[in-house]
């Protein structure tokens, strides 16, 4: 099964540890970051994995990573749907296939699903996550006003219809094309199903949940 890792953007949120070094392959306690999503599609089953990054950082993953994996360069930085754009042609027609954002850290196993599918947690600040409004059947972006805590993770599974959403979605405010607005497609036409994530999970683009990851990490080496 193929599976894909989008490990571009620019990781702003983590300051000047960012200014020359991909954020993907800052460590983790013991390992690069790249790492732990990888694992996280190696435990669902990926036996082939994509890796979109940005044109400066695709030499340094290559020489981490090696051959092993398929390495695509998002030139733009259009945003975390404009980077499972180019996922096109690897994945196969007419099958789910999972992807992960590249600062996901999962600290168990991630059930696969075989239909599209998020996989939400409870947070406690609800304002800074993409959060699936239960009522509305939607997913809204850093709500000002609470629509509830369960927050999108990073992982999805998605199928090739994706890509043609992406062809017709507009830039959001920030001038990127968003990822939730893919998943609002699929839950609009009823066809995503909503997991709730099992075990500890952090997102690690920030100082705070970085750390945090770290220590769950090492807590349990």
């Amino acid at each position: 099964m193929k599976g894909v890792v989008l490990a571009g953007g620019r990781g702003t949120r983590l300051g000047d540890s960012t200014r020359v070094v991909n954020k993907h392959l800052l460590p983790v306690y013991d390992e690069p970051m790249i790492y732990r999503p990888i694992r996280t599609l190696r435990q669902m089953g990926c036996t082939d994995i994509l890796i979109v990054t940005s044109p400066e950082a695709v030499g340094d993953m290559a020489q981490l990573l090696g051959a092993a994996f398929t390495y695509r360069v998002q030139e733009q930085p259009d945003g975390v749907a404009g980077a499972l754009a180019l996922a096109e042609g690897y994945v196969p027609k007419y099958q789910a296939f999972p992807v992960i954002l590249g600062d996901q850290y999962y600290a168990d196993p991630q059930r696969l699903q075989h239909n599209p599918t998020v996989y939400v947690t409870p947070v406690d600040e609800p304002q800074e996550f993409g959060i699936y409004d239960e009522a509305g059947k939607r997913i809204v972006e850093k709500p000002t006003q609470p629509v509830g805590n369960l927050a999108v993770t990073g992982l999805y599974v998605f199928d090739d219809r994706a890509f043609d959403v992406i062809r017709e979605l507009a830039p959001s405010d920030r001038g990127e094309l968003e990822i939730s607005d893919v998943a609002n497609w699929y839950l609009q036409h009823e066809h995503l199903n909503v997991r709730p994530v099992d075990g500890v999970w952090c997102d690690m683009g920030t100082p705070d949940s970085l750390l945090r990851a770290a220590l769950d990490v090492k807590a349990a080496a």
